[in-house]
């Protein structure tokens, strides 16, 4: 996320600002049609920020890349970086992995075991390549974005962590229940992010209508994996729009949708 150091934009001349535009506008456009990755460019609404980058890519080297060339872009003497996120998108397998445990303790296989460790490693090898699609996402055309940034609560009472995993399965399948009510209304997107940033996990929600997000995460304020165990970080609301209409935003004007 950037906020626009504005002062110094409108004491830029004219060619400086043209030449920022021209050479940023195609940049972001271009990364916006990447092969195996893709970016996307938000119009922040609030005090957090002004402009959102968000980039999706298959490594850290490509997202090194990325952020590298937007921060050597001329326009870079103009933006103030406000905060970042990184996390890598995961899937949850609850649901799978208590069917396996369950299955391998029914042969006598203990946890921790060479036969445990290749049974699990087998079956996330299955899921790797049925949930491909999943895994590396394009960004949903959709105009508006919610990201917020989320921890399971490890405190003295209330331990996530120290919950039995079927109780979490439990849990997350209620959770989820209530997200799929909410199909073709929203598209979310969950990434893990412990170990690369601080908090536990990132939020990604894209609609059309931006009421959807309120509803969504209010009513899911109720299920017991968040009422109980939730902690929630600053949410980020912004709109999309094409790279190309980069210089809309610099003028002051909300950027249209295409």
């Amino acid at each position: 996320m950037f906020r626009v150091r504005w002062p110094a934009w409108k004491a830029a001349t004219s060619v400086e600002q043209k030449r920022a535009v021209e050479e940023a506008a195609p940049t972001l456009e271009e990364m916006e049609k990447s092969g195996e990755g893709q970016s996307a460019v938000f119009s922040m609404v609030g005090h957090k920020g002004d402009l959102m980058i968000l980039h999706f890519r298959r490594t850290l080297d490509e997202l090194n890349h990325v952020e590298l060339r937007v921060a050597n872009l001329n326009l870079a003497e103009f933006l103030e970086q406000t905060t970042s996120y990184l996390s890598v998108v995961e899937l949850g397998l609850y649901e799978v992995s208590v069917r396996l445990y369950a299955a391998l303790k029914e042969k006598g296989i203990e946890p921790g075991t060479a036969g445990w460790n290749q049974a699990v490693e087998a079956e996330l090898v299955n899921q790797r390549k049925a949930a491909a699609p999943r895994l590396w996402p394009e960004i949903p055309p959709r105009r508006y974005v919610c990201f917020y940034p989320m921890n399971k609560m490890r405190g003295e009472e209330k331990n996530w962590y120290q919950a039995p995993i079927t109780a979490r399965q439990r849990m997350m399948r209620e959770h989820g229940v209530i997200g799929r009510r909410y199909a073709g209304q929203v598209t979310q997107i969950i990434s893990g992010s412990i170990g690369f940033d601080d908090w536990e996990w990132g939020v990604d929600l894209f609609a059309d209508d931006p009421l959807v997000f309120k509803k969504l995460v209010y009513e899911m304020r109720f299920d017991e994996a968040s009422a109980v165990y939730g902690q929630f970080g600053p949410f980020y609301v912004g709109l999309r729009f094409p790279a190309a209409r980069l210089g809309t935003l610099l003028e002051g004007q909300t950027p249209p949708a295409q």
